[in-house]
């Protein structure tokens, strides 16, 4: 289930990085179920099923702000992924990107918090695109270029020795999303095949060295 791995990954993030102990009765896990509830509460019937809400807003106490200050950007990313998973699981689609943000709120107290969420439509010409990544993590393709391999510097770094340094680009064009091999030793390959350049289908295998991602148009 999703809010299973959402909690065995905030459980390793938080020994890994987090340096102020949770004595707040405020945990990651909370907040992730308030959010998958509120997709529930505020879904909507649309012409081709299920719509659900894409864009959150969760405000913490100033207490819990500073606790979480260390990963609040991977607890972002984590519940943007627990809301896709939420999604599949329930049938849901989405009209726009997925977006989680964190906000402070002066006037609550240590352990209490409020999400809330909406249905926000992308730009009707622009489908929401991204990169799903073998460990489950979701990386969304904006309107710039995104680099991938193995320097810290690159939009996805893969801990791939078969990766090169800068390995390949994802980035949009009028007709879609194209992938392009930045000259890599290995090369870049689509559904198997050779590329040095190709536009991509959403369900596209794309890999690179021995990881494989997964394009998506949600």
């Amino acid at each position: 289930m999703g809010l299973q791995q959402f909690e065995e990954r905030l459980e390793r993030l938080v020994e890994g990085t987090l340096s102020k102990p949770l004595r707040s009765t405020l945990q990651p896990i909370e907040i992730g179920r308030r959010l998958t509830r509120e997709m529930d509460l505020h879904r909507r019937v649309g012409v081709r099923g299920l719509i659900g809400p894409n864009s959150f807003t969760v405000t913490l106490s100033p207490a819990d702000v500073d606790r979480f200050a260390n990963f609040v950007d991977a607890l972002s990313r984590e519940l943007a992924d627990a809301a896709r998973e939420h999604a599949r699981i329930e049938g849901y689609s989405f009209v726009g990107p997925v977006d989680v943000q964190v906000y402070e709120g002066t006037r609550l107290r240590p352990g209490r918090f409020v999400v809330t969420a909406e249905v926000v439509e992308g730009p009707e010409e622009v489908p929401p695109a991204e990169l799903v990544l073998p460990d489950g993590r979701h990386f969304s393709l904006g309107d710039g270029p995104v680099t991938l391999g193995r320097l810290q510097d690159c939009d996805v770094v893969l801990n791939d020795p078969n990766v090169s340094r800068r390995h390949a680009e994802f980035r949009r064009t009028t007709d879609g999303v194209v992938v392009t091999d930045l000259g890599s030793t290995n090369g870049t390959r689509v559904n198997g095949v050779p590329v040095r350049e190709q536009q991509l289908a959403s369900g596209d295998e794309v890999t690179v060295g021995s990881t494989t991602l997964v394009f998506e148009l949600s």
